[in-house]
């Protein structure tokens, strides 16, 4: 067991980490060249969705690592990846901005600095960055191909829903005596939550940060909207 953990060891940037970055370039390359929306894709891609999240709760209960402590959905991520489930099976619009702002932001995030132990070929690897490309390419599908809008207002709602949610994850943390959110304290190896300032400070900073890259995205793909309405109207 020792020696299989060894050698595979998620390493920052190596040759599979940079593939993986790749993989999620070239996935939302092809989803801007669809021609239209398509019904049963998207409910197939829920259901793969589902399955490898469902999988992943399987593998860490047959190996003893299921834990209310921490195998909780109630990361960001987490949260993201239910709604972006429920989003491409209903369409609610109500879903998309927070899949749009959240799921973008924590994904892309995840993606480029990971909270991962396992490298490639095991599972963990292929579950982690599967779900975390997922949320993304779909938040960019139902913006590019199926005309979802994110709007100003939706920041808004974005980051009052996060801040009703967060006094109930820190409950949870308490009576589970889990870290979910990391609102407990920072992760212990490090992340970008160091350059946040102590605890509980990087909280309030988290909540700049959030907003500021909330807006970038905005401002992008608002522009983005802004230009495809004005190819519509000539």
């Amino acid at each position: 067991m020792g020696k299989y953990m060894s050698d595979n060891i998620f390493k920052m940037f190596s040759l599979e980490h940079i593939g993986a970055i790749l993989a999620l370039l070239v996935s939302l390359f092809l989803i801007k060249r669809l021609p239209q929306p398509n019904r049963l894709m998207e409910r197939l891609f829920a259901l793969s969705l589902l399955v490898m999240e469902a999988l992943y709760h399987v593998w860490m209960l047959r190996t003893g690592r299921w834990n209310l402590s921490y195998s909780l959905p109630l990361e960001l991520c987490s949260i993201s990846l239910i709604l972006t489930i429920l989003l491409l099976w209903t369409g609610n619009r109500r879903l998309y901005e927070f899949v749009f702002y959240v799921g973008i932001g924590g994904a892309l995030q995840a993606i480029l600095t990971p909270d991962l132990d396992m490298g490639f070929p095991h599972f963990r690897f292929f579950h982690f960055f599967y779900t975390h490309i997922g949320i993304i390419m779909t938040a960019c599908y139902f913006t590019w191909i199926k005309g979802y809008t994110p709007t100003f207002k939706g920041i808004i709602k974005t980051m009052v829903a996060l801040n009703i949610l967060l006094p109930f994850i820190f409950i949870i943390n308490i009576i589970f005596q889990g870290n979910y959110m990391f609102l407990i304290e920072k992760p212990v190896g490090g992340s970008l939550l160091d350059y946040l300032g102590p605890y509980p400070w990087y909280l309030l900073s988290l909540e700049v940060v959030a907003f500021l890259i909330f807006l970038i995205l905005w401002l992008i793909f608002r522009r983005r909207g802004e230009a495809m309405s004005g190819i519509m109207t000539d």
